[in-house]
């Protein structure tokens, strides 16, 4: 879609955009995954890649289905996303990776050595509002959601407690 044939976004979701620090970004049948954000131009933009956060599948698709939270800290909508990659010679790139890159915590370097790096192993990705909320207010799941953790690589086997002196059972 176009600027001039977008359809109005939820005063809802804009509000929620506007704060947003992290969203919980689901790609197709994936499990929603964390991401840090910046609110700009009426979307969240995303950087993914080697050296920056993991966002499975975000970088191919088009689409995707945002979850941001409120003042109180839970949920408070989810919304359908359009998915636009800004690529290094995109005329945007120079107005908003340098934007991006000043909101980024805890990063070596400044925001220009930033953009640049990013320039060369990252991606900028935009999430724009595509249609109304898909859940808002009622509409929002009343069970806590939680999930079994999933597989990780990162497993350690315990060990027996170590114990100075011999202990006596009774």
């Amino acid at each position: 879609m176009t600027d001039e044939q977008q359809a109005p976004v939820s005063p809802l979701v804009a509000e929620a955009m506007k704060k947003a620090a992290v969203a919980w970004v689901a790609v197709g049948e994936r499990p929603p995954v964390a991401l840090w954000c910046v609110p700009l131009d009426g979307g969240l933009y995303v950087v993914s890649g080697p050296g920056e956060q993991s966002a499975p599948g975000l970088a191919e698709t088009e689409t995707a289905s945002v979850t941001l939270r409120g003042d109180h800290g839970g949920r408070i909508v989810t919304w359908p996303a359009e998915v636009t990659r800004i690529a290094p010679d995109d005329e945007r790139w120079a107005t908003v990776a340098p934007q991006v890159a000043a909101k980024r915590l805890n990063a070596s370097g400044s925001p220009a050595d930033l953009a640049e790096r990013w320039r060369a192993s990252a991606v900028l990705s935009r999430l724009a509002p595509a249609g109304p909320p898909l859940a808002a207010g009622q509409t929002l799941p009343d069970d806590s959601l939680a999930a079994p953790p999933r597989e990780a690589t990162a497993v350690r086997q315990t060990r027996r407690p170590f114990r100075l002196h011999r202990v006596r059972r009774r």
